[in-house]
């Protein structure tokens, strides 16, 4: 089984993003691995995820990005079709109330058992929780493109999404954080557990309309 899992370049003022360190660090259990850092971009980063997924033709997807300010390792369960930023992308786009997809529906579902994922990280005392909203900035961008993809291209892919907090060494002592190792760890569980475990939801790709 190959498996493509993406992180995210710096962005607002970081110097790095536990998403693509903790994505650097997994140790593939059993799978193929095919990892690759995103730009933190509205106009590019679908483009360059969708390269990826047609040069790779994965049987798993999971991008993952930083949530700064949650305490847990967070699967998305929905990606929402706007794009509403409230600060700049590292390109200085900044879109205000716009769709991801002109014509798209409302909302698609992660085919990610986002439920099992969480019950396998806190099995192995990683704080987890099911998320139901992954913002408006790049990273639903990237959420909802992913799912638009699979549901109208590849609907055999199990995809999703997950949030992952600070690190400590991003110097953010008021804020949670978990230790990137320890993130790296949860990536490589919830690979395992969407191979071995059906989605939670009805349907492939179901929409929210």
């Amino acid at each position: 089984m190959r498996v493509v899992l993406t992180g995210f370049e710096p962005f607002g003022g970081e110097q790095t993003n536990p998403s693509w360190d903790a994505v650097r660090q997994v140790v593939p259990t059993g799978y193929e691995l095919v990892v690759a850092e995103l730009p933190c971009s509205f106009e590019e980063s679908i483009p360059t995820l969708r390269a990826l997924l047609v040069e790779h033709a994965p049987d798993v997807v999971i991008c993952v990005g930083q949530a700064g300010g949650r305490a847990a390792i967070t699967p998305e369960r929905v990606a929402i079709n706007l794009d509403d930023a409230r600060i700049p992308d590292n390109a200085g786009a900044q879109p205000i109330d716009v769709p991801v997809v002109a014509g798209g529906p409302a909302a698609y579902f992660t085919t990610l058992p986002v439920k099992a994922c969480v019950a396998a990280l806190a099995e192995a005392d990683i704080p987890a929780s099911v998320s139901h909203t992954a913002g408006t900035f790049v990273c639903n961008h990237v959420f909802y493109g992913l799912m638009h993809w699979v549901a109208t291209e590849r609907p055999d892919v199990r995809a999703g999404f997950v949030h992952v907090p600070y690190a400590p060494e991003q110097g953010h002592p008021d804020k949670p954080s978990l230790p990137i190792a320890t993130m790296a760890k949860a990536l490589n569980l919830i690979i395992t557990t969407t191979l071995t475990t059906p989605t939670d939801l009805p349907t492939t790709a179901g929409t929210l309309h």
